[in-house]
Order: structure tokens, then C-alpha cells, then sequence
């Protein structure tokens, strides 16, 4: 089992930024890759981005491309989001997820824990 907490959303303006946090329980952290999702009112939950076990490899939506970085810290079982240069359209709420091997990142049923959310809101 592995328990998820979100944390570092709030309300920003756009062209500001705002780092995401997501704490891990357990002690198999580095044995997951995490994922960051969104979901916007109304809408479906969307792919954000990826980093494998070891953080050497990462993937990105192409919204997101060029302003936000997955990164983690084994050591702190913690995966981070920086999101820069934040727009309206970025407002949601982030969820992060674990997964032992997503053979289809994107997708959301590769991955087996979620946690509950942070709203990150950017006004205009």
C-alpha cells in the first residue's frame, strides 16, 4: 500500500508559479514511477507528466511542455511539480498516482494509488 498526499496548491496569477508536492508513505517509493494528473471542473482527468523510478526519464503533456518539471527525491519519497509561467487553463485540481511499471503513462489505469488532490488556481 501506498498513501499519497498532495500539497502546494493555491491561487496564483497568471505568469506566476507555484511547486507541487506529493509525499509518499511506505518504503518502495523508488520502486513506482509518479505521475502528476489534472482535472478541471467539468472536464475529464488529463495527463500532466511522468518520472520513471530513477528520474532519469520524464514526459510531459504537450500543454504543459516547457513550463512545468516533474522531478523526486528517493530519499524523501516526494515527487515535485514546478509549474511556470502559469496560465488560466492550467486551473484544476492536481492529483498525483504511483505506478510499479506504466507501460502507457498518459493513461490513468496504469496506475494504482492517487491521491486526493490540490487546487491550483490561476487567475487572469
Amino acid at each position: 500500500q501506498v498513501q499519497l498526499v498532495e500539497s502546494g496548491g493555491g491561487l496564483v496569477q497568471a505568469g506566476g508559479s507555484l511547486r507541487l508536492s506529493c509525499a509518499a508513505s511506505g518504503r518502495t517509493f523508488s520502486t513506482y514511477a509518479m505521475a502528476w494528473f489534472r482535472q478541471a471542473l467539468g472536464k475529464e482527468r488529463e495527463f500532466v507528466s511522468v518520472i520513471r523510478r530513477s528520474g532519469g526519464s520524464t514526459v510531459y503533456a504537450d500543454s504543459v511542455k516547457g513550463r512545468f518539471t516533474i522531478s523526486r527525491d528517493n530519499a524523501k519519497s516526494t515527487v515535485y511539480l514546478q509549474m511556470n509561467s502559469l496560465k488560466p487553463e492550467d486551473t484544476a485540481v492536481y492529483y498525483c498516482a504511483a505506478g510499479l511499471a506504466p507501460h502507457y503513462p498518459s493513461r490513468r489505469s496504469e496506475y494504482d494509488y492517487w491521491g486526493q488532490g490540490t487546487q491550483v488556481t490561476v487567475s487572469s
